[in-house]
């Protein structure tokens, strides 16, 4: 068994093939980094913006038994509040989670993979999937820095090689995975990780107790600014933007402002952040700034081939709507590790074996992914007073209560006939509009998504309805 890259999915996923094949599988861990920095996602450390769930670290020690702790569980928190342009409102858009060391953590997750028996090579860069027989057998690359030729097989590969990967999109046998991205289905993003001296208190700027995010269609259009906190004078902070949005804006603002301008304008803007220095402990050298990018779509349509299947960034896992990645990770990897384990020992790695995979994760995560695709790209067409509004006045008490369940609002208020609330949609029609029909086309993604086939032989059907579905969907 291969596991092309060694990052938070990868490490995952060898540890639960090794946990639930009682170690008896034999797993390798190609990955590009040095050993002393495992998990580097680029050039520039371990660039994340470091916020995962309690459910999502709970869901690891309830499967497989590992349970993390200090220092790679930085800091803890009370949730993710997530406010309007104008700073009026806030919605609770997560419970009790923790802001992570990405440094520390694949420290740690390489130990429990080795504790658990799997293998490891370093310095190899994996550039294609080699087959027979219509499988995908091994991988192909090259080690660093010299270039001599690397070649392995094994029963299957994993594909944990991230955004980047070479081997997705170049996959040399027929298959139902999507090879590509549309380039809006892509952000931009970049963060700090500051020291400061706290000026005063200002909850809606910065809070110890909670990861904050700030919707502004100025400051990060087509995406959101961050400040999730890593103690009571640390903070990540950071914003995303869709690359088409920016040019809109700097296009109508007459403006030219970069993804790095807009980061740094943020920073400056923060009344409780005063004198923020890169952090200089030890536990963040070499990852205190950087950029990288994230998919904003719903994860794969499909996730396996014969001897192949995808995870992590690789399988565009990270939400729509907040393009959150570690969460889906983590659920993805644990259900991966248990179909392969049982495929291993079936030994049978076929489409048809692996499909498991895909049915675990849509059934219990990935349902709502093709919704909140919906929903982000309605929110990029709204201008910040839209946002504010909707936020004010459209959003319930149940609504709040789904999105912290990570369920797609329903913008119940919208349906009721009371004179305040028809006053209200009468101001915002459009608005109002657009955001009942999100609701409603949500509502036929989830259950189309929860209707996803048994056997592959479903699939192209399936497929076929949802592109008509997503079409409609979109017509905002």
């Amino acid at each position: 068994m291969i596991v092309a890259g060694g990052g938070m999915s990868g490490l995952i996923t060898a540890a639960s093939i090794a946990s639930f094949s009682g170690q008896k599988a034999r797993i390798l861990v190609v990955d590009r980094n040095l050993p002393a920095d495992p998990g580097k996602k680029t050039l520039n450390g371990w660039t994340c913006g470091d916020a995962v769930s309690k459910r999502s670290v709970d869901y690891i020690s309830k499967n497989i038994g590992i349970n993390y702790g200090s220092p790679e569980l930085e800091h803890p928190v009370d949730g993710v509040l997530v406010y309007s342009p104008d700073h009026e409102t806030k919605v609770l858009f997560e419970g009790e989670g923790f802001i992570l060391n990405r440094k520390t953590l694949p420290h740690r997750q390489v130990e429990d993979a080795k504790k658990l028996g799997v293998d490891f090579v370093y310095n190899v860069i994996c550039d294609k999937a080699y087959t027979e027989d219509g499988f995908v057998r091994g991988v192909i690359g090259r080690t660093m820095p010299e270039g001599t030729p690397f070649k392995k097989s094994a029963k299957m590969v994993v594909d944990a090689s991230g955004s980047a990967t070479k081997l997705r999109p170049n996959l040399p046998i027929p298959s139902k995975i999507d090879s590509d991205i549309d380039r809006d289905d892509l952000e931009s993003t970049g963060r700090y990780i500051f020291d400061f001296e706290v000026n005063g208190e200002d909850a809606t700027w910065f809070d110890p107790r909670y990861a904050l995010i700030h919707l502004d269609q100025y400051l990060a259009p087509g995406g959101y600014a961050w400040t999730f906190p890593k103690g009571k004078s640390k903070v990540n902070i950071g914003l995303g933007v869709q690359k088409k949005a920016l040019d809109e804006r700097n296009k109508k603002s007459g403006r030219k402002d970069s993804l790095q301008e807009l980061i740094d304008q943020y920073v400056v803007m923060n009344k409780v952040i005063k004198k923020p220095v890169q952090s200089r402990g030890t536990v963040d050298q070499g990852n205190t700034k950087g950029s990288w990018q994230v998919s904003v779509r719903r994860h794969n349509d499909c996730l396996v081939a014969n001897g192949y299947a995808i995870v992590g960034d690789a399988a565009w896992m990270a939400r729509p709507i907040d393009a959150g990645g570690i969460g889906p990770s983590i659920y993805a990897s644990v259900m991966l590790g248990k179909t392969v384990a049982h495929a291993i020992e079936a030994n049978d790695t076929s489409e048809e074996r692996l499909w498991q995979y895909n049915l675990e994760y849509m059934k219990h995560h990935g349902y709502q992914m093709a919704s909140f695709e919906v929903l982000r790209r309605y929110l990029q067409t709204l201008t910040n007073d839209q946002i504010s509004y909707g936020m004010k006045y459209f959003l319930s008490e149940d609504d709040i209560s789904s999105i912290v369940n990570r369920e797609h609002p329903r913008f119940s208020r919208l349906r009721l006939l009371n004179p305040a609330m028809i006053m209200r949609v009468a101001k915002e029609p459009k608005l109002a509009g657009g955001l009942k029909h999100t609701a409603d086309m949500s509502e036929e993604l989830i259950s189309h998504n929860m209707n996803y086939p048994e056997k592959p032989s479903g699939f192209s059907a399936w497929k076929s309805k949802l592109l008509v579905k997503l079409e409609q969907a979109f017509k905002f």
